[in-house]
């Protein structure tokens, strides 16, 4: 557009006819006014992307609390708005004709309290209702649909506007903090990360099988790797820790 001018697109969906997913990579273009994500005038964001099970969320906590920062869970952030469209009743396979604007009037916010970041949803902070079993097996099938990485796009990207910030995903360097000089891809092999989340339920005293957990996670690495908006990869100036 040119300095000066305004336009209105009055059927912005027509485009996803020939470009998937066109508006949020439109947005990767310019993440708007404000400093950008590791602009030299204050504090980083650092991104720490992988696939499932690869201890992002661990070692984003760890970083975050040795270099002072906060720390953006955006799992927990689709972890939120699914639960928001589980709680609406609305069916999963309407969830791909969802519109931007519909996603909008859900009431969920990134809350600052010290150095923690919370999810709300309305008038609730978030916790332990975002790893049920049935916001775990609905949460992929949320983050393959455009207008919801749109919706979050926004949120994400305002937790990091000043700086000071761990993030960890699966596009946090390749598409919401892509400018951003501190990226990290942590990863494993799905036998190595099958065997971890084993661990971890274990301890919690869940009963789980191991060969069930590994093929939920191939599984999983396909769909995320083979999406058409912001599929896993490396950023191509990722340090890669395996």
């Amino acid at each position: 557009a040119l300095p000066g001018n305004e336009i209105e697109v009055e059927a912005p969906k027509l485009a996803e006819v020939s470009f998937p997913g066109f508006w949020e990579t439109l947005r990767t273009v310019d993440p708007g006014p404000g400093p950008r994500a590791g602009s030299p005038r204050g504090p980083v964001v650092v991104t720490i992307d992988g696939p499932a099970g690869s201890g992002k969320s661990t070692t984003a906590t760890a970083v975050a609390e040795r270099l002072g920062y906060r720390h953006l869970d955006s799992g927990a952030i689709y972890r939120a708005l699914t639960l928001a469209l589980l709680e609406e009743g609305i069916p999963r396979e309407a969830w791909g004709a969802l519109e931007l604007d519909r996603l909008r009037n859900i009431p969920l916010a990134i809350a600052p309290e010290g150095t923690e970041l919370r999810i709300a949803l309305g008038d609730r902070i978030l916790a332990d209702e975002l790893r049920s079993a049935a916001v775990t097996a609905a949460v992929s099938d949320a983050a393959r649909v455009p207008a919801v990485r749109a919706r979050l796009l926004d949120l994400q990207r305002e937790a990091g506007r000043a700086g000071g910030l761990v993030a960890d995903g699966r596009d946090m360097g390749t598409v919401v903090f892509a400018h951003t000089p501190a990226k990290i891809f942590l990863t494993a092999s799905a036998e190595e990360r099958a065997q971890r989340r084993y661990n971890q339920l274990i301890h919690k005293g869940e009963s789980v099988n191991l060969r069930a957990l590994l093929t939920e996670i191939q599984a999983r690495d396909e769909r995320d790797m083979n999406r058409p908006v912001a599929p896993l990869k490396a950023a191509d100036d990722a340090l890669i820790v395996d």
